[in-house]
């Protein structure tokens, strides 16, 4: 029975393939000579119901809401023409209800599918459809959470405070408005909402600030428990343990109490971890959003592994190997949780594959990999799973137009050269992907503690250098093992990175990878391995200094990490915050980042066909 369920398994995985590809064939439309006259036609409503001009810029940023998910070009356009704040909020609003809509139907579609077709057993066809009905109401909740929190609070707070994100802090903080941990202390997350009342504000669970949505999620996954009640999982026998998890989230989901909240959570996560199977649910674990109280956002989705990858990566080896060194030069407490880290790494469970359905905060985006449960105490218990999405992220790679900014900044040969690699070998991308990607998950199970988070947090400023450290940790893993082969190809990914990140910083959730951008170019430029006139030129013969200043500046934020330093310190050792924004502080690398940004409002969304 195992196996052909996982037969069928692979079955859906291919049939995935085919419509992922046909989606990303919506990018033909950027081809003059190709053309795609459904995605023409989709995307000429949308623009127009938008009110968007119908021109190449347009269809570009509208091809990268409606097939990527991400919304920073479509913003960009819509402050070129001139939208102010409040009528961007409001066409976010629009794009999100068509994006959804448009790919709600395409799940659907695949749900009969796999129903006519009969394919895995009646319990997991159950648990997709399940899965599926709970998703329609988490997008429905979806802009209620966004409109109170994100466009509503969060501005509201900074104009209270001057745009001192410190101060907002301290405020929460002495006015009890974040959420506590079982222990009682402040925790590094929230499933509450502020609202107004007598004193100020006052914290509210999910259910009771949106009492008719939580309802709704509620009413589905008692549903879905009952439906799975019904069937047996005669392939995995993990129905127990699959009823255990959503009963949890229902109650957690259910629960009224603000400093309870996320302990209810962190059995969602126990629970969670016992799943084991090549089908695994995402539950709202990430907080991105938002920047003061971490409210943790709707995330809703079913993954898929892909049977066929081979999972013979040596990262997890390598990224034991350097932690371990780095430890013994910090003595016997730094040696004491790193061994708790390193125990977490080894019983991680990886799972490659890619999204096979997706609702709620994801219609905002979809990660290319992420490594969780965020919960640090579930996490000492019973590590994490790490997901990557190495096909997804390389289709969606290969499909994509090349972009006119790209080809000015790196330079012609370098594109064209990053696009060969995909085409051409697809084995030696997928190494590379490893050592970036999954490198990076592991990279952020270092150097944390229980309170690591919270301490380092003082003035909000974790996220923005976690992300860094998570990337410099696969960096180190590689350096720790190098592939003399690969060594070009790894400082190609990491000048590429570093560069395209600098599009992202007036994006709120994706801050923290914009100032990771800014750390990694400081190295880069203070390496000598690359330097600017009219674009990008990187000298591979400056890789032995590349990787010391690496390997220096890997060390120092370990030792702040141990020290459970607040993170601006370490920030702002390579930016400064100006009017509301970070820039680097080397004034030549401020120069180019400025420069870039530039480029990118002007032509950030130009195509261009090379030969």
């Amino acid at each position: 029975m195992k196996q052909k369920f996982m037969k069928d398994l692979q079955t859906i995985y291919d049939e995935l393939q085919v419509r992922q590809a046909e989606l990303n064939g919506y990018y033909d439309l950027m081809d003059k000579d190709k053309g795609h006259k459904k995605a023409e036609s989709l995307l000429k409503f949308f623009l127009t119901t938008m009110n968007i001009p119908r021109d190449d810029e347009g269809y570009m940023a509208g091809l990268t809401r409606l097939v990527s998910l991400r919304e920073d070009a479509l913003e960009q356009v819509m402050k070129k023409n001139g939208f102010d704040e409040k009528k961007i909020q409001m066409k976010k609003e629009v794009a999100y209800g068509f994006v959804s809509h448009f790919h709600t139907e395409r799940h659907e579609d695949l749900i009969q599918w796999i129903e006519k077709k009969q394919l895995l057993t009646p319990f997991y066809r159950s648990l997709i459809y399940g899965v599926h009905y709970v998703g329609l109401h988490m997008t429905l909740w979806q802009s209620a959470w966004t409109r109170q929190i994100i466009n509503s609070l969060n501005p509201e707070l900074s104009e209270m405070f001057d745009k001192d994100d410190s101060k907002v802090l301290e405020m929460l903080k002495e006015k009890s408005l974040l959420d506590k941990d079982t222990e009682g202390n402040v925790g590094d997350r929230c499933y509450s909402v502020l609202q107004k009342d007598e004193d100020g504000y006052k914290s509210v669970a999910y259910a009771e600030a949106f009492p008719k949505q939580v309802k709704d999620v509620s009413t589905a996954l008692s549903q879905l428990i009952k439906r799975l009640a019904l069937e047996v999982d005669d392939v995995f026998n993990q129905k127990a343990e699959w009823i255990a998890y959503f009963t949890a989230l229902e109650e957690a989901f259910s629960h009224t109490v603000p400093d309870e909240l996320i302990g209810k959570w962190a059995e969602v996560d126990r629970k969670w971890m016992a799943v084991k199977t090549p089908l695994q649910v995402g539950h709202p674990l990430e907080y991105y959003e938002d920047h003061y109280r971490n409210s943790v956002a709707l995330e809703w989705d079913l993954r898929i592994v892909n049977p066929n990858l081979q999972e013979g990566s040596p990262t997890r080896e390598n990224i034991k190997g350097f932690a371990s060194l780095i430890a013994e030069g910090f003595g016997a407490d730094a040696q004491k949780i790193m061994a708790k880290n390193l125990t977490q790494v080894d019983e991680t469970q990886l799972y490659i594959g890619q999204p096979i359905l997706y609702y709620g905060a994801e219609f905002n985006g979809l990660f290319s990999a992420q490594v969780v449960p965020n919960d640090e105490q579930i996490s000492a218990e019973l590590g994490k799973k790490i997901f990557a999405y190495a096909d997804f992220v390389m289709e969606s790679k290969k499909s994509k137009p090349m972009m006119k900014l790209s080809v000015e900044t790196m330079g012609e040969d370098f594109v064209k050269s990053q696009r060969e690699l995909i085409e051409t070998n697809p084995t030696l991308w997928q190494e590379i992907y490893d050592i970036s990607t999954v490198g990076h998950e592991y990279g952020h199970i270092l150097w944390i503690d229980g309170d690591t988070e919270t301490r380092m947090n003082g003035k909000g400023q974790f996220k923005n250098i976690e992300e860094f450290k998570a990337t410099s940790g696969g960096l180190m893993a590689f350096f720790h093992n190098e592939k003399e082969a690969l060594k070009e190809h790894v400082v190609n990914d990491v000048v590429a990175r570093a560069v395209g990140l600098m599009a992202w910083r007036e994006v709120g959730e994706v801050l923290p990878y914009y100032c990771e951008g800014l750390i990694h170019l400081d190295l880069l430029f203070g390496s000598g391995i690359i330097t600017y006139d009219t674009e990008i030129k990187i000298d591979y013969s400056k890789y032995d200094a590349m990787k010391e200043a690496y390997q220096k500046a890997y060390t120092s934020l370990a030792e702040n990490y141990l020290q459970k330093v607040d993170a601006e310190n370490y920030l702002s050792s390579y930016a400064v915050k100006s009017d509301g924004v970070y820039l680097p502080k080397d004034e030549n690398i401020k120069a180019f980042v400025e420069h870039y940004y530039a480029r990118y409002k002007e032509i950030g969304q130009q195509t261009i066909t090379l030969d």
